[in-house]
């Protein structure tokens, strides 16, 4: 399978409602990922990981058009899922910089 992933650097913000900190975070990179993909990299979490996810995501839908707030533990997760499963390696995605991850 020919798979690709990538950070996109984005020319002007893009805002994610933080519901938790009631305040719009602004990113300027981010990752798209398709839906499947995404339930998968959650199904692999461990259940402290999951609850930090919620915690900076609250009852936001996984579904297409959904956009998220991405953090280090996230971007561990992502990073783990795809290099065991695909041995790709987004090493600019675990650079402890913020970023937003858009549901494809």
């Amino acid at each position: 399978m020919n798979r690709k992933i990538e950070m996109f650097l984005e020319p002007s913000p893009v805002n994610v409602s933080h519901d938790t900190y009631r305040r719009e975070c602004k990113y300027t990179r981010g990752i798209h990922i398709e839906e499947q993909e995404f339930k998968a990299i959650l199904d692999t979490m461990c259940h402290d990981s999951r609850l930090y996810f919620d915690f900076h995501n609250p009852r936001k839908e996984i579904k297409k058009g959904t956009y998220l707030n991405g953090h280090s533990g996230l971007a561990r997760n992502i990073y783990n899922y795809y290099k065991t499963n695909f041995d790709i390696e987004i090493n600019e995605l675990i650079n402890g910089e913020d970023f937003y991850v858009k549901i494809i």
